[in-house]
């Protein structure tokens, strides 16, 4: 948290010891269940402020529940290091890919890019065996 310039406190030292203890992106009401008596307010405000100082990426996968995941130690959540997700069609748990970069997106004149939202569906390894 330091790293990223995040005061730390209690819950958010709880919430991400929580988050780096995932193999998959985690949804806000997973991530509920790990903090019964906590406030949800609380909760959603640490993963805002994951968020905007990129600790954390939210993925939206399709499945309707925003997920968040760790971002690696480099990642500054810019169009340079967009990685694709991948969705178990079995499990339902959202993976992400970081060896599997977004394709380039060229643009016409005159648009901006903001940032990609690339999911690939699947059947993930744990649910092959």
């Amino acid at each position: 948290m330091r790293a990223r310039n995040i005061k730390p406190t209690a819950m958010r030292e709880l919430v991400l010891e929580v988050l780096s203890r995932q193999t998959a992106a985690i949804g806000l009401p997973e991530l509920e269940e790990h903090f019964e008596k906590a406030d949800r307010t609380t909760l959603y405000r640490t993963l805002k402020t994951f968020e905007e100082k990129k600790l954390i990426h939210k993925i939206d996968d399709g499945t309707g529940t925003v997920k968040y995941a760790l971002c690696s130690e480099t990642c500054e959540c810019e169009p340079d290091d967009l990685h694709v997700h991948f969705l178990c069609k079995k499990c339902e748990k959202t993976y992400c890919l970081y060896n599997i970069p977004v394709p380039t997106i060229n643009l016409p004149p005159g648009f901006q890019l903001d940032g990609v939202n690339m999911v690939v569906n699947g059947i993930c390894s744990n649910c092959r065996t």
